[in-house]
């Protein structure tokens, strides 16, 4: 009865496996170029953004910026506003 229950578990683990998927944006580019269709793709081969409008011109297409670019700031807590306390 063991060896029933751990085929039955190893035949359930191996078919909810699925393939891991390739990331979609390259880090190298700042500016993505996502395609519509019925293949829906990124292009991430872009610099600036007019660059990127320009072939998007008269295309099923969207500029998006990458939001895994390489070269972007490491440091969030320089956006953030400082409270200073009163000295009440």
């Amino acid at each position: 009865m063991r060896i029933l229950a751990l085929a039955i578990l190893a035949i359930g683990a191996a078919s909810a496996a699925v393939p891991a998927q390739a990331q979609t944006y390259d880090p190298n580019y700042p500016v993505c170029l996502h395609v519509y269709g019925r293949l829906s793709y990124y292009d991430c081969t872009y610099y600036t953004l007019p660059q990127c409008n320009a072939s998007a011109s008269g295309r099923p297409a969207q500029c998006v910026i990458n939001p895994y670019f390489a070269h972007a700031s490491q440091d969030p807590s320089a956006r953030r506003y400082k409270r200073y306390r009163n000295g009440y």
